[in-house]
């Protein structure tokens, strides 16, 4: 396997929540950027959490804990601009895979075997269901792209223009379709 980490990309706005999603509680009392974490860090990679300029509460909160930190001040743009300033931040990694902070229940064995399918030539998209998911993972190949990014975009578009280098990757894990837009959507318990 090839030397890959886990961007966290955890500097939205949570407009449609209503409040910071990232710090609302989920059945059974823990954070939405604790559970996340929980299974990042169960997965074993490196990994770094981008937070917007403004999030100090979080970013001192977090490096009590030894978590690594990145504030992006291109973080007001959108998605796009946050992984174009983190994907700068990641020299030395062949490949990384971006976890959305939203999307707190995918399995330590999928960030795994996403990155065991990577390559630096590479993208390498869970799929279940016969259905594209996240994380995502970009081999080094694509890291002048990604830091080309901006807005609120994301990378999706990398996808199609580079189709012929995309690994689909079946898993068995739901979560790779669960994000939280709405407090509704942290009342359910998950699928497994």
């Amino acid at each position: 396997m090839i030397n890959v980490g886990i961007l966290v990309l955890a500097a939205g706005r949570s407009s449609r929540f209503g409040a910071d999603k990232r710090l609302a509680e989920l059945p059974g009392g823990r954070r939405v950027i604790d559970t996340l974490l929980d299974n990042v860090r169960a997965s074993g990679l490196k990994f770094t959490v981008c937070l917007g300029v403004k999030d100090n509460h979080i970013a001192d909160r977090l490096r009590e804990d030894n978590v690594p930190c990145i504030q992006c001040s291109r973080a007001e743009e959108g998605m796009g601009g946050t992984l174009a300033e983190a994907s700068s931040h990641i020299q030395g990694w062949d490949g990384v895979i971006v976890a959305l902070a939203d999307m707190p229940w995918i399995a330590p064995d999928t960030y795994l075997e996403v990155a065991s399918r990577l390559s630096a030539t590479t993208i390498c998209v869970p799929s279940r269901e016969r259905r594209r998911g996240h994380p995502v993972g970009f081999g080094s190949d694509f890291y002048s792209e990604l830091q080309s990014l901006g807005g609120d975009t994301g990378a999706r578009h990398l996808l199609s223009r580079y189709a012929s280098q995309v690994v689909e990757l079946p898993v068995n894990d739901a979560a790779i379709h669960r994000d939280i837009d709405l407090p509704s959507d942290i009342q359910d318990i998950p699928v497994t």
